[in-house]
């Protein structure tokens, strides 16, 4: 069979680029002629399952708020409008949140919770595949996490949202955000198991003021704490602090004392 580029790099690429485009939104592009559209058919079909499997195997959450028309017509505006600046399937989730964040804008189908409740999925995903090894990071695992520096393991992200996306599910869709933002904490243990925690105000300051100061001790922490709150008692709060940090380096999310 005779090919149609005749084999000239000029004739490629303008049927590479219309195969593409026919391939990423039929409706707006044709596809190249020549060619049986049978065949171009299992092309549209394989690109398109191929991406959506992997994003609602990335975003269970949200691909279980949508029916089957709703999220096949998500993930096609994705894969029509967006330019994924990757070619790894990993790589894939991110692109959406990007799309989601950067190339999506305000539509009237969406709710009001999906670029947080994506990001909140991402996040899981991100720190699963992450290559930091945690357990060849050098701390003291026993010191004393009062009088020593607390080190912060770098696969504990501590997160603050409008809505309380590790609630939202299918008979949970909130349309307003509540007053009081949702505070977690998603971090990978030792073992590679990713776990996520609410945070109160006194945990959330005591890591926001652990990223800010890595030369703090754990009771110059808590006593930052203790101003920020306007606690009247500051030694209380340090000995309650004191049984938080120690549940946080049970939990890896401290790896002990910096050396």
């Amino acid at each position: 069979m005779t090919s149609p580029t005749e084999n000239k790099p000029d004739q490629l690429k303008t049927l590479q680029t219309a195969f593409a485009a026919h391939i990423r939104d039929p409706e707006a592009n044709a596809a190249p002629d020549g060619i049986e559209d049978r065949r171009m058919n299992i092309y549209r079909e394989l690109f398109f399952n191929n991406i959506q499997s992997l994003l609602a195997s990335n975003f269970p959450v949200i691909h279980a708020l949508y029916d089957d028309t709703a999220w096949k017509k998500l993930i096609r505006d994705f894969y029509s409008e967006y330019r994924c600046q990757t070619p790894l399937f990993t790589e894939v989730a991110k692109e959406f949140l990007r799309y989601l964040q950067d190339g999506r804008g305000t539509r009237s189908e969406d709710p009001g919770f999906l670029l947080e409740l994506a990001h909140y999925e991402w996040v899981e995903l991100a720190l699963s595949i992450d290559e930091r090894d945690i357990t060849k990071l050098t701390s003291d695992s026993a010191g004393d996490l009062l009088l020593g520096r607390p080190m912060l393991s770098p696969l504990a992200w501590p997160l603050s949202y409008r809505y309380p996306v590790h609630r939202i599910r299918q008979d949970f869709q909130p349309d307003e955000p509540p007053e009081e933002p949702t505070h977690l904490l998603v971090y990978r243990n030792r073992d590679g198991a990713v776990k996520f925690m609410q945070l109160n105000e006194v945990s959330r300051l005591l890591l926001e003021f652990m990223q800010e100061d890595q030369d703090a001790t754990g009771q110059q922490l808590l006593a930052k704490v203790a101003t920020a709150i306007g606690h009247p008692e500051p030694e209380q709060v340090i000995r309650t602090g004191a049984e938080l940090l120690d549940s946080l380096r049970r939990k890896n999310v401290l790896l002990g004392t910096r050396r």
